[in-house]
């Protein structure tokens, strides 16, 4: 039986993987395409998260696409809200017909005495094999198995419930339960404003703080654009007027640290009831976006706060005892239910192999070429996005340049294309962020170098600029294969 071909291969149904394919099918209507999916549904992170709240931490006008408006009111939206959003994308668009499910890409093998990936993947009870031109993985940065949850000292003797958020129970009844909540960054402070609705009280015990920042839900200036404008043309100056603010305060964090540092605290102060000081609570020892911020819409959180229904610790844990946590300085918090919103298991590549000519690469030995390709692996693409900004504003970047790249390589006849590094640089991560969740998996992933085009610019406007005119040689080797697929074999229905 014939080995099915494909011109690409879109590794990922979510929020990327929709976007790649629209990218693709608008610009290269006549690549042939499929994507992989290793779950049974579409969506990505808004079909796999289902705890309380969840919601974005990004407007929609940014992490929307800028090719479908985003018309909900909210700018910064409900899981249900996002995910209904990126599947009506992919239908109205005929992607969700070039989707498959349940097919996780265990390895990839290059040749380059035929041009192909040859990638072999997993259907549950069978292993089958397909070969591409070219591969595009948009499959995120986390394990989509399970989370990141530290060894804590005791946990088997708490006679209640302990949950990750990443694997939520859907029969889990908090109503009038004390809840802690162990966990400072976005899913904490998404969990703890909704359960304390519910919840007899909620207490988010953190070890350090993180810089926190309310914004409303809704964007007065937007919805006022969007009432008055066609819904395309309104939704764009609404994404660039996004993208302007969000890059303005982003710089000033990192030009004025103590500058940004004390506009952040006022904020924060101004919301907080009398008997929550601002220090240690919300007073983190590194600078504003050596972490990602925590968007609070509409200052849910600190409503809570004031409300009573929900506090905050921070402190460090002794020791689980049977009843709930015991905190180094000797407070226990009592609990019927404890939430380890402890973060993400980050995993390179969704965890497959890549072999180039029968050698297995090292990741963790790369370079990271414009933030989106490996040195030293042909015709291979991987979707990274922002960490200052929302994810998809450079993810559709990548999008567009893979296009741009392929149809080059059409126009010149070329079936091979490969960046190479040609000296050696200072390395930094490729999320170029302090977090845990980054320092625990650093080693296995590509880097990014101290030159470009091997370092990734947090600005969405330069990268927007050189994706567009910048060049497809700058340090990319191409060239013709001996060999080539003319014609694929029919894709399967």
């Amino acid at each position: 039986m014939s080995t099915e071909h494909l011109d690409v291969l879109i590794v990922g149904a979510g929020l990327s993987g929709i976007g790649a394919a629209y990218r693709l099918q608008t610009e290269l209507p006549g690549k042939s395409y499929a994507i992989l999916e290793a779950r049974a549904n579409s969506g990505g992170t808004w079909d796999l998260f289902k705890y309380p709240g969840i919601r974005s931490d990004s407007d929609m006008f940014t992490l929307g696409y800028p090719f479908r408006p985003w018309t909900d009111a909210k700018a910064i939206a409900d899981g249900d809200s996002i995910l209904r959003y990126v599947r009506d994308t992919a239908r109205e668009n005929g992607i969700d017909k070039k989707i498959r499910y349940n097919r996780k890409v265990t390895a990839a093998s290059w040749s380059s005495a035929t041009s192909t990936w040859t990638v072999t993947v997993t259907t549950g009870d069978e292993d089958e094999t397909l070969t591409c031109n070219f591969l595009y993985l948009c499959s995120g940065y986390y394990s989509y198995d399970g989370g990141y949850t530290p060894d804590f000292p005791g946990r088997e003797s708490f006679a209640g419930e302990v949950v990750h958020p990443q694997f939520w129970p859907e029969e889990l009844d908090y109503s009038d339960k004390k809840v802690v909540v162990i966990g400072s960054g976005a899913t904490a402070v998404t969990l703890v404003p909704t359960m304390s609705r519910d919840a007899s009280h909620v207490t988010m015990l953190q070890r350090s703080p993180t810089y926190i920042l309310a914004l409303p839900s809704s964007d007065k200036l937007s919805d006022t654009i969007r009432a008055v404008l066609p819904n395309q043309l309104a939704h764009s100056i609404a994404r660039w007027k996004s993208v302007v603010v969000n890059l303005s305060f982003y710089q000033l964090c990192r030009r004025s640290p103590a500058r940004a540092k004390r506009m952040l605290n006022l904020a924060i102060s101004r919301q907080l009831p009398k008997d929550i000081p601002l220090d240690p609570h919300f007073t983190p020892s590194y600078d504003p976006w050596d972490q990602r911020l925590c968007v609070v819409p509409d200052g849910d959180l600190f409503k809570a706060l004031r409300s009573g229904k929900a506090s905050i610790e921070t402190d460090h844990i002794d020791t689980f005892t049977e009843t709930g946590i015991l905190l180094a300085s000797g407070r226990e918090l009592e609990a019927d239910i404890i939430v380890t919103a402890t973060g993400l298991k980050m995993e390179a590549c969704g965890g497959m192999s890549i072999e180039v000519d029968g050698e297995l690469v090292t990741l963790g030995d790369r370079y990271a070429y414009k933030g989106m390709m490996i040195s030293d692996v042909p015709n291979f693409a991987m979707c990274v996005g922002y960490t200052n900004a929302s994810w998809t504003l450079r993810a559709d970047l990548t999008s567009m340049y893979v296009c741009r790249l392929l149809t080059e390589m059409d126009k010149r006849d070329y079936s091979k294309c490969v960046p190479h590094a040609t000296e050696e640089m200072d390395q930094r991560p490729i999320l170029d962020l302090a977090s845990g969740y980054v320092m625990r998996a650093v080693e296995q992933f590509p880097k990014q170098g101290s030159k470009s085009p091997w370092n990734m610019r947090q600005n969405y406007i330069l990268d927007r600029l050189h994706s567009t005119f910048g060049s497809i040689n700058d340090h990319m080797t191409f060239s013709k294969a001996p060999a080539r697929h003319s014609t694929p074999v029919p894709s399967k229905s």
